[in-house]
């Protein structure tokens, strides 16, 4: 599965067939061209930038002018409650705080598509509720269309719309695909 999550992202080559987000294939195009962001299942946080550089640096890299970066870090920052912890560095942080710096650097340059790698399984039962119910408040607040890759049934049935098992390398529709699932229509669980 994270094979596949990073073919769609631009980061492992495609050898065969194509990926179209969108309507529009973007097989070829360098993964910063596809309008997604990662939340990789270690996070991958940059361990020497605080979390304020972590939030900006898709936007630095894209040589946003400072003062939308600036505009864009502290929208991310209320949104995902992370005001308080702007200059601490990622060793600094719980679990559950850099979870939130990750997914806040997968939304700050606005993608069309977040791709997350299993971004709760190392969180413990309660930190990963909160996690959840932060998740749909993002996805409601941005409409980012979200593919949330997990192993947890009850997480899929309660953050997807739709949620797809992946078989014997086949990704099928669960019969139970949208029960209990009161988000908007841009969330996917798989």
């Amino acid at each position: 599965k994270t094979t596949l999550l990073e073919a769609i992202c631009g980061l492992r080559p495609v050898e065969s067939g194509r990926i179209e987000l969108h309507g529009r294939d973007v097989t070829r195009l360098r993964p910063s061209d596809r309008g997604i962001g990662y939340v990789p299942q270690d996070r991958a946080l940059f361990q020497s930038m605080s979390v304020r550089e972590n939030l900006a640096f898709a936007l630095t890299t894209r040589r946003w002018p400072d003062a939308e970066i600036e505009k864009r870090v502290s929208e991310l920052a209320a949104l995902l409650r992370l005001a308080h912890l702007l200059d601490r560095k990622p060793a600094n942080l719980s679990g559950g705080e850099a979870q939130r710096v990750a997914l806040g650097r997968a939304l700050a340059n606005q993608p069309a598509l977040l791709v997350l790698d299993e971004p709760l399984s190392a969180l413990d039962e309660d930190t990963r509720d909160e996690m959840q119910n932060l998740l749909l408040t993002a996805q409601q607040q941005t409409r980012v269309t979200a593919l949330h890759v997990t192993h947890n049934r009850d997480e899929a049935a309660r953050l997807g719309n739709l949620v797809f098992t992946l078989d014997q390398g086949r990704v099928v529709t669960s019969a139970n695909a949208t029960a209990g699932s009161p988000k908007n229509s841009s969330s996917t669980a798989a």
